[in-house]
C-alpha cells in the first residue's frame, strides 16, 4: 500500500493505493478532510459486439451511513439513484469521456462509493479526482488524468473548494475539470456574475488543477500500470476510397445542406442505400460498416463546410442565430404557461403552483438541504425528434436538463417570505433539434410570469458551438448550434442568465479541452444572443410577471403569529386547526417560526381563515364586539363558542333586558349570536352580555 498527501484548499488531500479493492483495474481510496471515496475502473477484457460508441459508464453511490442515517421507508436500504447523484455522475463522466480512445468499444466502469461526509470537504470533488486518479494508474487506455476544482465567491471574492457555511454565503457555485493544458469541462450556478468575474473565477480554477495535475502524476509515476491494447476499429481504406468515389464530396455536402432535419436524414438514407446495393454481392464485409463510414463522411462535410467555408447546414451566418418565437397562456386551466420556439426546437414549459407543505423532501447526503421548494422537469418524448419508443420515465439527460434549467432560474425567484409557494415547472419538448434545455429556460421565464411568479428579471439560454482544426488557433464558435452542428463538432456550450449577469452554465466537449480564447468568444458570443432573445424576443410578450396569480392557481396569504401561539391554533390533537379547515375549505401550513399560510381558491374563504385565526391569538378585551355560536346551555346562562379556543358565558340576567325564566326563551344550542364583552376576570374566564346588543 502506497499513500499520497496535499493541501488542497487548507485541508488535506490524501491517496492510497493498494490498501482496497485489488481486483479493479485501478482503485483510489481517497481522503479529503474526513470525507472518503473509494473510486474504482474497471474494463472488461473484450469489446462489446455490434456497438459504435464507447460504453462508459460512470457511477457516484451516496450511502446514508456516510451521514450516519439510514434509509428512510420500509425497505431501509438505498435504492435507485437520487437525482444529486445522478448529475455527479454526469459532472464526473462529461470531462473523462473524451480522453479514452475515440474507437475504443470495451465496457469501463468508473464507480464512486461515497463511504464518509464531512461536509466542509466535497464528496463531488473528491469523486472527480478519484476517478481521474483510478483510471490514470489503470491499464486503461487513457489520455488523462484531469483533475476539478469547486469555486465559491462572496463579496467579490474568489474562494477555493468553499466549506458549506461558504457555500451558503457565496454568489457562485462553480466546478472546473482540466487537463494539462486547457479547460475541458465546465458547470456552474450563480447569482447573476458578469461575464468577466466568471471567466476570471474559470481560470483561477483551471490554475488551481495544474497543481492537482502534478500531484496525480506523482501517483502515476510509482504505482501506474502499463497501458493495454485494445482492437481499433477503423474504415478500410479500400471502402472509404471506393465510397468517396461513388458519393463525391458535392454529392455529401448537397445532402448535409439542408435546415429540414427530416429531409436530411432521407437524403443519408438514400445514399446508405445506394452503397448498400453497391457492396451486396462483391463486398459483404462492407456492409456492416457502412453507417460508420457514411457518419465518418458526414462529420467530415460538415466541419469542413464550417471550419474552412464558414458554411452552415441550414445556410445561416456564423453568428445568426434561428427564427424565434414565444407565447403565453396557451392552456387555459393550468396555471401558467409559456411556449418558446427557435427553428426547429420548441419547448412548453407548464407553471404549477401550491403550498410550501407541497415542496420536495430530500433525502440525501447534504444534511443542511432537506428539502426543495423550486422544482423544475424536463421531458423529452420520442416524437419531438419524429422517433417511435416507449416512454421508460426520466433519464440521466433528462434529469440533467431539469436541472440545469432549475439552477438557472433559482437566482431570480422571489422569497418564501415574498411569495409563500412552492413552485414546479415542467419543460415539454414538442420538437428537438439542438439546445432544448435553453429553450426550456426560456420558456420557463415566460411561463413563471404568466403565472404572476414574481421574479427579479426574465432569464434566457442559448448554446454556442466549434468545430476546430489542426492547431489551436484554427476553430470556428458558432452561436445557437442545431443538432448536426452538435452531433459533429466539438462543443455544446449552454450559458444562462439575465441582462445582468450569467446564472448558469454548462461545458461539454468532445475534444481534450478549450483554450482560454475559445471560451471567452463562446461567453461573450451567448451574452449578444441572451440580450437579442430577451430584448426582440421574450420582453415584448411579456417582461415582468403579472401582478396577481391566476384564476385556477391557489391564493395563498401569510401571515405571523408569536411561536407560543402555534399550540393554540393547531389544538389538542390538532382539533383546533382542522374545525378552522373543515369550516373555510382552505389548507393551513405553519412553520416553526409563527409563519402561517393559508391556501385555497376562494379569497372570501381565505380571509375568513384569517379573522379566525387572528381571533385565536389576539387576547379578548372587554368591550369588544364578537359573532359567536352558542355550543352549551346550562341553567344560570349560556356558553358561547368566540373563538375555536375561547368560550364566554352569558349569564341569563344578560340574556335581554326583560326578565328571562329560561335560557332556551332566547338561545338555543347552535344559534349565531353577536355578544359583547364584559369583561375578562382573573382567572381567564369570559363575561358576555347579549342584551347590550340587542335593540328592544
Amino acid at each position: 500500500m502506497k499513500q499520497f498527501s496535499m493541501e488542497l484548499a487548507g485541508r488535506t488531500l490524501t491517496v492510497e493505493v493498494g490498501r482496497v479493492a485489488a481486483q479493479a483495474n485501478g482503485a483510489a481510496f481517497m481522503h479529503y478532510g474526513d470525507t472518503v471515496v473509494l473510486s474504482t475502473a474497471t474494463a472488461s477484457e473484450k469489446p462489446r459486439d455490434g456497438i459504435d460508441f464507447f460504453p462508459l459508464s460512470v457511477e457516484y453511490e451516496e450511502k446514508l451511513y456516510s451521514v450516519g442515517k439510514i434509509p428512510g421507508g420500509f425497505n431501509k436500504r438505498e435504492g435507485k439513484a437520487t437525482e444529486h447523484a445522478v448529475l455527479t455522475s454526469r459532472v464526473i463522466d462529461r470531462p473523462m469521456r473524451p480522453l479514452f480512445p475515440k474507437d475504443y468499444r470495451n465496457d469501463v466502469t468508473l464507480n464512486n462509493l461515497v463511504m464518509s461526509v464531512d461536509p466542509d470537504c466535497s464528496p463531488e470533488v473528491t469523486a472527480m479526482l478519484g476517478s481521474s486518479i483510478a483510471t490514470a494508474i489503470s491499464d486503461i487506455p487513457f489520455d488523462g488524468p484531469i483533475a476539478a476544482t469547486m469555486m465559491g465567491m462572496i463579496d467579490g471574492k474568489l474562494v477555493f473548494n468553499p466549506t458549506t457555511e461558504e457555500k451558503n454565503l457565496s454568489d457562485l457555485a462553480l466546478t472546473v475539470a482540466s487537463t494539462r493544458e486547457k479547460v475541458i469541462m465546465i458547470e456552474a450556478g450563480a447569482n447573476e456574475i458578469p461575464e468577466d468575474k466568471m471567466i476570471e473565477a474559470i481560470f483561477a480554477a483551471h490554475e488551481m488543477n495544474q497543481k492537482i495535475i502534478e500531484f496525480i502524476d506523482t501517483i502515476v509515476a510509482e504505482c501506474g500500470k502499463e497501458k493495454h491494447d485494445y482492437e481499433r476499429y477503423e474504415i478500410p481504406a479500400d471502402l472509404w476510397a471506393d465510397m468517396t468515389s461513388v458519393i463525391t464530396a458535392e454529392d455529401m455536402e448537397t445532402a448535409v445542406f439542408t435546415d429540414v432535419k427530416q429531409i436530411r436524414e432521407e437524403n443519408i438514407r438514400q445514399i446508405k442505400d445506394k452503397l448498400e446495393e453497391r457492396y451486396a454481392e462483391d463486398h459483404e464485409e462492407w456492409l456492416s460498416m457502412i453507417d460508420e463510414a457514411v457518419y465518418q463522411y458526414q462529420k467530415k462535410t460538415v466541419r469542413k463546410m464550417i471550419l474552412k467555408d464558414h458554411k452552415r447546414p441550414d445556410g445561416r451566418d456564423i453568428k445568426e442565430i434561428r427564427p424565434l418565437a414565444a407565447e403565453v397562456d396557451i392552456l387555459p386551466r393550468v396555471h401558467g404557461s409559456g411556449m418558446f420556439t427557435r427553428g426547429q426546437t420548441q419547448i412548453m414549459t407548464i407553471t404549477t403552483l401550491a403550498p410550501l407543505s407541497e415542496a420536495q423532501r430530500l433525502d440525501g447526503l447534504d444534511t443542511t438541504e432537506t428539502s426543495k421548494r423550486y422544482m423544475h422537469h424536463y421531458n423529452f418524448p420520442s416524437y419531438s425528434v419524429g422517433e417511435t419508443r416507449p416512454s421508460r420515465g426520466p433519464g440521466r439527460r433528462e434529469i440533467g436538463h431539469g436541472a440545469l434549467a432549475e439552477r438557472a432560474l433559482v437566482p431570480v425567484l422571489p422569497t418564501e417570505a415574498e411569495f409563500p409557494y412552492a413552485i414546479r415547472t415542467v419543460s415539454e419538448t414538442l420538437e428537438s433539434n439542438g439546445s432544448t434545455s435553453q429553450a426550456s429556460i426560456c420558456a420557463s421565464s415566460l411561463s413563471l410570469m404568466a403565472a404572476g411568479v414574481p421574479i427579479k428579471k426574465p432569464v434566457a439560454g442559448i448554446s454556442t458551438g466549434l468545430v476546430t482544426g489542426d492547431s489551436d488557433d484554427d476553430y470556428l464558435v458558432l452561436t445557437d448550434i442545431q443538432g448536426l452542428e452538435d452531433f459533429f463538432g466539438d462543443m455544446d456550450f449552454k450559458v444562462a442568465g439575465t441582462r445582468d449577469g450569467i446564472t448558469a452554465i454548462q461545458m461539454d466537449i468532445k475534444i481534450h479541452g478549450l483554450t482560454r480564447a475559445i471560451i471567452e468568444e463562446a461567453i461573450s458570443r451567448t451574452k449578444e444572443a441572451r440580450m437579442y432573445i430577451l430584448d426582440q424576443v421574450m420582453n415584448p410578450v411579456i417582461s415582468e410577471a403579472r401582478t396577481e396569480v391566476g384564476e385556477y392557481a391557489p391564493k395563498i396569504e401569510q401571515i405571523k403569529v408569536d411561536t407560543d401561539k402555534i399550540s393554540e391554533i393547531i389544538g389538542k390533537q390538532g382539533k383546533t386547526i382542522n374545525s378552522i379547515i373543515d369550516e373555510t375549505g382552505v389548507k393551513i401550513d405553519i412553520d416553526e417560526e409563527g409563519h402561517v399560510s393559508i391556501c385555497g381558491i376562494d379569497k372570501a374563504a381565505i380571509d375568513k381563515a384569517i379573522k379566525i385565526i387572528r381571533s385565536i391569538v389576539e387576547p379578548i378585551e372587554a368591550g369588544a364586539i364578537y359573532e359567536g355560536k352558542v355550543v352549551r346551555i346550562m341553567n344560570f346562562g349560556a356558553f358561547v363558542q368566540l373563538t375555536p379556543n375561547k368560550d364566554g358565558l352569558i349569564h341569563i340576567s344578560k340574556l335581554s333586558k326583560r326578565r328571562v325564566e329560561k335560557v332556551e326563551d332566547v338561545v338555543e344550542i347552535g344559534d349565531l349570536v353577536v355578544v359583547k364583552v364584559l369583561e375578562v376576570d382573573k382567572m381567564g374566564r369570559i363575561n358576555l352580555s347579549l342584551m347590550d346588543i340587542i335593540k328592544e
